[in-house]
Parts: C-alpha cells; sequence; structure tokens
C-alpha cells in the first residue's frame, strides 16, 4: 500500500482485531477458567474474576511506566521519555501484543497439563484466530513508520520484531502455569483480562477517533463472529 492506509480502512482493521480478542477472552479464556474452576474449593467465578482483574491491573501498570505512542496519537503516553516516535509506536505494539501470546502460551499449557476442558482444537482455533488479526494489526503499525522516517524494509522488520513478544509471552505462561497447574483458571481469567485491557484501552477507541462512522463496529462484529466460528468448528 504505496500510499498509506485510509483512516476507514484502519479502522475496520482495528475493529476486526478487537472483535477477534473479545471472542477469544470469552470464549477461548472465560468460560475454560470458570468450567476448570468449577467443583473446586472455592466459588467458581472467584478465580476468574481475580485472574481478569489481575491481567487488567498488570496492563495498566505496564502501560503506565512503559513511554509508547499509539497509531493515529501525536501524544505519548507513560513516562517522559526522549525517545522518537518510531521507536514509541513499537513500544506499543509490544504492549499490545504481550497479551495475545499469554493467550495463547496459558491455553496450550492446559492442553498439555490434561485439563479436561481444553483440547488441542481450542489450542489450534485460538492460535488461528490471533494470527488471523495479527495480519491487520502489523499493517496498522507498519505502514505508519514508514511515515515516521523509517524505509519500508525497516518498518517491516519493526513490526515483524514486535512480533516476537507473542512467543514470549507464551513461553512465559507455559513456565508459570507448569510449575502450578491448580492455578490454570487463575491464569486463563489473567490472559482475559490483559486482552480486554488492550481492546478497551486502544483498539475500540482508535475505531471512534477523528470523523464518525460504523466501520469500526461492523470490524468488531465480524471479528467476533470469525472467532466464535472457529472455536466452536473446530472444537
Amino acid at each position: 500500500m504505496r500510499h498509506g492506509m485510509s483512516e476507514r480502512f484502519t479502522k475496520a482493521l482495528l475493529g476486526f482485531a478487537a472483535g477477534v480478542m473479545i471472542a477469544a477472552s470469552v470464549w477461548s479464556l472465560i468460560t475454560p477458567a470458570l468450567e476448570a474452576s468449577e467443583g473446586g474449593p472455592v466459588p467458581a467465578w472467584l478465580p476468574a474474576a481475580v485472574g481478569f482483574l489481575g491481567g487488567m491491573l498488570l496492563l495498566l501498570a505496564i502501560d503506565h511506566f512503559t513511554p509508547h505512542l499509539h497509531v493515529g496519537s501525536d501524544e505519548p503516553e507513560g513516562p517522559a521519555s526522549t525517545l522518537k516516535k518510531p521507536a514509541m509506536m513499537m513500544a506499543a505494539l509490544a504492549i499490545h501484543n504481550l497479551p495475545e501470546g499469554m493467550a495463547v502460551g496459558v491455553v496450550l499449557a492446559g492442553f498439555l497439563a490434561g485439563d479436561a476442558t481444553i483440547t488441542l482444537s481450542a489450542v489450534v482455533a485460538l492460535s488461528v484466530g490471533i494470527a488471523i488479526q495479527n495480519v491487520p494489526e502489523g499493517a496498522i503499525v507498519s505502514l505508519p513508520l514508514t511515515t515516521n522516517g523509517l524505509s519500508r524494509p525497516r518498518a517491516f522488520a519493526a513490526g515483524t520484531l514486535c512480533g516476537a513478544v507473542e512467543p514470549a509471552g507464551a513461553m512465559l505462561m507455559l513456565a508459570i502455569t507448569g510449575l502450578v497447574t491448580p492455578l490454570l483458571p487463575y491464569v486463563l481469567a489473567f490472559a482475559a483480562g490483559a486482552m480486554m485491557y488492550v481492546v478497551t484501552e486502544e483498539l475500540i477507541p482508535q475505531t471512534q477517533q477523528g470523523r464518525h462512522t460504523n466501520i469500526g463496529t461492523i470490524g468488531v462484529a465480524l471479528g467476533f463472529v470469525l472467532m466464535m466460528v472457529l472455536d466452536v468448528a473446530l472444537g
């Protein structure tokens, strides 16, 4: 896309990514967390509630203490920094990608631990859904980098490098859940809370910036339905 990405198309892609992440949080993370807690020593809702809030708080802390710049914004967030715009945009993408890797990692960890509520099909469905929404997500960040001084090859490399945060997040969740399997419901909900923070803090607000349009809302609906269909069809 030599001439950049239109505002409407960007909002559609942001909405689509948000829809996928919302559905993944509900169908692939919160629901298994509730099911895994049934019959336990505490109410089934407690691990999901504690984990969800914990994920939200962690991303809130990372967001607060890391200098970053969201796409379409001229005002950096976080502490004052001398970093240039491209570096802060990469930091924002890295923050965004971390919960997605955590989500895939914890679901895979649950399957490997033999949790009856998580099947291999569920792992595949979540991985495919996250991979699909990574395509527009990477484009939304890599293209603006070219307008901030980076060549196209370097912008592509930067977007790809930020995506490396996802396998790191997955490995972290595999390590944590592998050490303490009973924590699985908490960690599943934790990943959901982290993803929902990204959706509510970054993706959905960006679909409503500038000139009013419903294209972002349509994108959310399409992304949600796609992820839901993947989860049910592959499950």
